[in-house]
């Protein structure tokens, strides 16, 4: 059995022993395995809320957000989702859960920079720089 044949064993009996187990290791662990073999089960919510994000309904992109977070997404999502969940939160002036949500994406991926147009954006580019350097408290 390959290394791939073995992890997604390890996962199915995880998934098979724990079934009601919703801690945020055990969904954060499911989903990095589905994002090796297959879909996370929060990819469909996540790429909606982006979607809604895109056309400016910020509460309702919000709330897709958060679900795709609930129900298990990859870890470059999960980054993906918090960085997002930012963006709404400055632009809807929650600044205090907008650099807690760049904490949270950090946390997962302490290497994440944004993209050039989005560092560039004078609300929540400033923010992001505050966080990352270790300012934003």
């Amino acid at each position: 059995m390959n290394i791939k044949g073995i992890a997604a064993a390890l996962a199915l009996a995880a998934g098979v022993a724990l079934p009601g187990c919703q801690s945020e290791p055990m969904r954060d662990l499911t989903a990095d395995f589905e994002s090796l073999f297959g879909s996370a089960k929060g990819e469909p919510a996540l790429a909606a809320g982006l979607k809604q994000y895109e056309d400016g309904s910020y509460n309702d992109a919000a709330k897709q957000i958060q679900t795709a977070l609930s129900q298990g997404l990859s870890t470059p999502d999960r980054v993906k989702a918090h960085k997002y969940l930012a963006f709404i939160d400055c632009v809807t002036d929650r600044m205090s859960a907008c650099r807690d949500e760049f904490r949270k994406a950090l946390a997962i991926d302490p290497s994440l920079e944004l993209a050039p147009a989005e560092a560039g954006h004078p609300i929540w580019g400033p923010v992001f720089r505050s966080v990352k350097s270790g300012s934003g408290r």
